[in-house]
């Protein structure tokens, strides 16, 4: 059984740092993409950052970048994000998605994959 465990999240000041992590087990990241998204109620779910494991590219929202690092540990089978400078607006709760249907590619604009965490909450006071 697949399963994506974030971690990391919790409460900060605006212009602190967190790093998300994306533990997956039944499955191994290599050569697709991993997306970290977000949420906030009442809105769609935005594409945050992205990386093609293997190739290392990665993908950031406008939002984000600059200030977010996507990154991956094959030996730990694990994908970060390291969120700095946060800023109030970057409150929601993060996931992070893997084995996406479009294999071929990769980028913040693939919202389509197989397998989802259940997300860990970053709220960013002023």
């Amino acid at each position: 059984q697949v399963q994506l465990v974030e971690s990391g999240g919790g409460s900060v000041q605006a212009g602190g740092s967190l790093r998300l992590s994306c533990a997956a087990s039944g499955y191994i990241f290599s050569r697709k993409c991993v997306g970290w998204f977000r949420q906030v109620p009442g809105k769609e779910r935005e594409g945050v950052a992205a990386i093609y494991i293997g190739g290392g590219s990665t993908y950031y929202a406008d939002s984000v970048k600059g200030r977010f690092t996507i990154s991956q540990d094959v030996g730990k089978n694990t994908v970060y994000l390291l969120m700095n400078s946060l800023k109030p607006e970057d409150t929601a709760m993060y996931y992070c998605a893997a084995d996406p249907k479009r294999w071929w590619i990769c980028g913040i604009s693939l919202r389509e994959y197989n397998y989802w965490g259940q997300g860990t909450q970053v709220t960013v006071s002023s």
